[in-house]
């Protein structure tokens, strides 16, 4: 075997404006959009409002993805949030971040897109009434595992898998929005006449709502985590933002229309799979290619979500922040199997307990409470270092307002309804520092890892990988 030298192993520039919007807009349109609109309807109560807040979430979704942009262009590194609080936070907070996504927002969104992979995939067999939660759960279990073996056997049947179920949400999306013009051509506006009666105004109700509503934007920071791959990353990223993300928040929107001409509010919130109820009243017998094409585009996100999550492991374990046996891939498959493995396990824990709500609360609080943090530090980088080079500037104001947003989003469903859930995600959050001054720290039981990793090396097939997979 020849040693490579170091400037080989620099990644390629490769990827440009076009490559960027479809990656973000495909990584972003996953199995929220056919799955969230009935949640954010019943918590804010009328049709009207859950227009309101699909489209204040995708206004939201711009302005922070421009505060990454900056960031990604002051600190030129892939590896997203982790990196940038390892830079300026220093290792503590870096730790903390990549814990909670190792055991809380990597495991949560596998298993709630799997969960409405499930929905979707056992709907057809289960016409009029809901499926049995047991089923739901063993499909979920068996799409995660499938996903797996893939991603460890084969990287491109996994980009393969991903460009098919990317063909087939575009024509879910595009049936959805015309079959809904149709309808509104022909003069079915009735279900929009006072369209804001009913609306609920309290602040949980309004922040769990939003949690909804941006699980489906979830994905809108993935160009951060691949900013080494991108040409021209200062004019690039700022510009593949402002395409991609609007215009999602645009096919959202009529997407949202769509449902809402075809179904009362009250069929909406009743169904477990809007876009399979859609399917069925706007479609007749056609119905179930709904479902078919809603399932795939949810086991794409799925697939997707494999390869972003394995990449946050791999640089903290880079970085010695987790057991070195995460950061090693098959030595002919060159897959990281040992992080999938994992994330695998975890993930079909969440699985068992979990109801789709509840994951996608817990995914969105972990998830926004980390977004406050980086945009603090982002601020923190302006005020105190206005001497970096950036090739980007973003004004001020706006990294101020989403920095308030994200503070709203972890504070609201807390401030009304206080579930004590979310007082054992947090305590869990920061039990981060607890794991790390002994075993990070101080390097308590390094011995004993040592052995237990050559025994797995040994076991999987795995070798220390030094590229980024």
């Amino acid at each position: 075997e020849t040693e490579t030298s170091p400037q080989c192993l620099s990644l390629k520039r490769e990827m440009g404006l076009i490559g960027a919007i479809s990656f973000i807009a495909g990584t972003m349109m996953g199995s929220g959009i056919f799955m969230s609109p009935q949640s954010v309807l019943i918590n804010i109560g009328s049709p009207g409002g859950s227009l309101v807040i699909w489209a204040a979430c995708g206004v939201l979704v711009t302005l922070g993805s421009l505060c990454y942009a900056e960031l990604g262009t002051v600190i030129p590194e892939s590896g997203g949030e982790y990196i940038y609080f390892l830079r300026i936070f220093g290792q503590v907070i870096a730790f903390m971040f990549a814990f909670s996504c190792l055991f809380v927002m990597i495991p949560t969104s596998v298993s709630g897109i799997a969960l409405s992979f499930a929905e979707y995939a056992v709907t057809p067999f289960y016409l009029d009434c809901t499926p049995p939660d047991l089923v739901v759960k063993c499909v979920a279990a068996a799409g995660i595992m499938v996903l797996a073996t893939v991603h460890s056997m084969n990287v491109r049947l996994a980009i393969f898998i991903q460009v098919f179920c990317m063909c087939f949400k575009l024509v879910a999306l595009t049936v959805i929005i015309v079959g809904g013009l149709v309808l509104l051509f022909n003069g079915n506006s009735n279900h929009f006449e006072d369209s804001f009666k009913g609306s609920n105004v309290e602040i949980s109700s309004i922040g769990i709502s939003l949690y909804q509503g941006l699980w489906s934007y979830d994905g809108w920071n993935t160009l951060n985590y691949l900013t080494e791959e991108l040409k021209y990353p200062e004019v690039n990223l700022p510009r593949a933002v402002m395409i991609s993300i609007p215009m999602v928040t645009l096919l959202y929107l009529l997407v949202n229309v769509s449902y809402l001409v075809a179904l009362t509010p009250k069929e909406l919130m009743s169904s477990s799979a809007v876009a399979v109820t859609w399917g069925n009243k706007v479609l007749g017998s056609w119905g179930w290619v709904m479902s078919i094409a809603a399932a795939l585009s949810a086991f794409g996100s799925l697939n997707g979500t494999f390869f972003s999550g394995g990449r946050v492991c791999f640089v903290a374990a880079r970085e010695g922040h987790l057991p070195d046996i995460l950061a090693m891939a098959h030595v002919n498959r060159l897959t990281p199997s040992p992080a999938l493995i994992f994330t695998t396990a975890i993930s079909l824990l969440v699985l068992i307990p979990g109801d789709f709500q509840s994951i996608v609360n817990f995914f969105s609080f972990t998830a926004w409470f980390f977004h406050a943090v980086t945009l603090s530090g982002l601020l923190y980088l302006k005020i105190k270092k206005p001497e970096l080079p950036r090739p980007y500037k973003v004004p001020v104001v706006i990294p101020i307002l989403v920095l308030l947003a994200a503070i709203f989003l972890v504070l609201a469903p807390v401030i009304d309804n206080p579930a004590i859930e979310y007082l054992y995600v947090t305590l869990f959050i920061f039990s981060g520092v607890l794991v790390y001054v002994p075993f990070i720290h101080y390097k308590i039981c390094s011995g004993l890892l040592e052995k237990f990793t050559a025994f797995l090396q040994i076991f999987l097939e795995v070798a220390p990988a030094d590229k980024t997979l």
